[in-house]
């Protein structure tokens, strides 16, 4: 198999020719309709994007490429990268030609780590983490090839090359961000010829337990790409459109990730498990976390971790850290209380008419299982999820700047235009 820029440029010529023949021939025909309650609702199951790196299945959850996320969970998260991009799964000597290009790319820049060592000792780990990305802008390989003039058909080619740098570095900076904010000691170096998800657990320096590596890996896999219309991805995509670079268009994104409803989530449902256990005791019987769960429902209150815009089953991701934690630490408390949850909390919400998803999504479980490992600093986590959701974001930008995607810009509308417009239909 060829590298995936070779791929890429194999790929891209004849992918705009179908765009362009399905818009010249289709272009007319209607895909979506748009209620007011979804006007006023954030937009909500509007067909509005295009996203082909992934799409997220009601009862299947995430499929990457039109793969299931679980038959494809053995990956390592630059091998998904790879499939994102291009739709194939690279062989080896292609792993191993991405992997040589990361090692050739790593080095957070030095000034990039003067600038964090300068701000506050309590700022949040994610401002950090953004902040370094920001920093390092004046790397951008597009922004110089597009004040020079590049042509519009070879955008691509910069982008891709920042996307590569800047994920080449990110476990680097994520790693460096936790052990300057928590005081973890010096920062451990980049080193060649480890994948990307093994670099990204020992420069951590959390435990020499080699299963973190193998978690990492799987949480940097599983929280990759969850199609266009989650705000991190749309973030990015919509700066990006207006031909922002990598870092700016990632930048964006990552500051609608650490939104409480968006990244945060799952520290809220780690919280919730704790409390029970100081409640209850570290093994809860299922009768207590029943009558628990039914407290907070007729106190109508959301369950941490259940629940989902899109799924209408359980989140594959939860699937698969639920077996990881079942195959390495079973008896953990924590854990043990998120696998009891799983048996209990379903049917109570499943009684509850109005709820489409009793289900629970990956927050039930990713902050579980760091807790496992010793990770305890709570506000870090999203700056994992962040690390992994940037290679979503990275892809989906170089496949509109191959595409030549235009500017995002939706047509807003006053309360006085629905107003009359629902009126005259009435």
């Amino acid at each position: 198999m060829a590298t995936l820029q070779e791929i890429l440029a194999r790929q891209i010529p004849a992918l705009r020719d179908e765009i362009k023949e399905l818009v010249k021939t289709d272009g007319h025909r209607v895909i979506s309709e748009v209620t007011v309650k979804q006007a006023y609702g954030g937009m909500r199951g509007v067909k509005g994007l295009v996203c082909d790196t992934s799409f997220v299945d009601p009862q299947e959850g995430l499929i990457i490429r039109d793969y299931p996320l679980l038959e494809i969970q053995d990956l390592t998260p630059e091998e998904g990268f790879f499939l994102l991009l291009t739709g194939e799964r690279p062989d080896k000597d292609a792993v191993q030609a991405l992997q040589d290009d990361f090692d050739k790319r790593a080095g957070v820049p030095d000034y990039v780590w003067k600038v964090l060592e300068a701000m506050p000792e309590d700022s949040h780990p994610m401002c950090m983490f953004d902040t370094g990305i920001l920093v390092m802008q004046r790397e951008s390989v597009f922004a110089k090839a597009y004040a020079e003039g590049i042509r519009k058909s070879e955008y691509w080619q910069p982008v891709l090359e920042d996307a590569l740098t800047l994920l080449a570095r990110l476990p680097e900076l994520a790693a460096g961000v936790y052990r300057l904010r928590y005081k973890k000691g010096p920062r451990i170096a980049h080193t060649p010829g480890l994948d990307w998800g093994a670099n990204c657990a020992k420069m951590l320096g959390v435990t020499d337990d080699p299963t973190f590596a193998e978690l990492i890996r799987l949480y940097l896999l599983f929280h990759n790409d969850h199609e266009g219309g989650n705000v991190s991805s749309f973030s990015c995509h919509t700066v990006a459109s207006a031909l922002s670079d990598a870092y700016y268009s990632v930048s964006a994104g990552l500051n609608g990730l650490a939104g409480p409803l968006h990244g945060l989530a799952n520290q809220n449902c780690l919280k919730w498990v704790l409390a029970l256990m100081e409640e209850f005791g570290d093994m809860p019987t299922k009768e207590q976390l029943a009558r628990k769960t039914q407290a907070l429902v007729d106190a109508g209150q959301v369950i941490p971790g259940y629940g989902h815009a899109v799924l209408r089953a359980t989140d594959p991701r939860f699937t698969g850290l639920l077996e990881f934690g079942k195959k390495h630490f079973p008896d953990d408390p924590v854990f043990r209380i998120v696998a009891l949850l799983f048996e209990v909390v379903p049917p109570i919400l499943g009684e509850i008419k109005k709820i489409s998803d009793p289900w629970p999504n990956v927050d039930a479980s990713s902050g579980a299982v760091l807790y496992h490992y010793g990770m305890t600093e709570f506000e870090y986590y999203t700056v994992l999820f962040a690390v992994s959701r940037a290679q979503g974001m990275l892809a989906q930008m170089i496949v509109n700047r191959a595409l030549a995607s235009p500017i995002t810009r939706p047509k807003s509308v006053t309360t006085d235009w629905i107003k009359n417009q629902v009126a005259a239909k009435a």
